[in-house]
């Protein structure tokens, strides 16, 4: 198929799925890196508790206040 005609029926809003090998798809810059941090055993108890308070791993909260802080940063 052409690149034109792939355009085409993107834009026209049909389910272009079953023109695309997914098997290979990647989302840029997404990809994991695992890093180690030492935290004080306060801020583990700290972090554990609003984890806890929130119903989310304590790994999820990290990632998340990190990336709240690296946007604010940014701006």
């Amino acid at each position: 198929m052409k690149a034109k005609d792939f355009d085409s029926k993107f834009e026209s809003g049909e389910d272009i799925t079953k023109y695309l090998n997914l098997s290979k798809a990647r989302r840029p810059e997404q990809e994991q890196k695992r890093v180690n941090v030492d935290f004080p055993l306060w801020m583990i108890h700290s972090l554990d508790k609003e984890a806890k308070r929130l119903g989310v791993p304590r790994q999820s909260l990290i990632k998340v206040l990190v990336a709240e802080h690296i946007q604010n940063a940014t701006v």
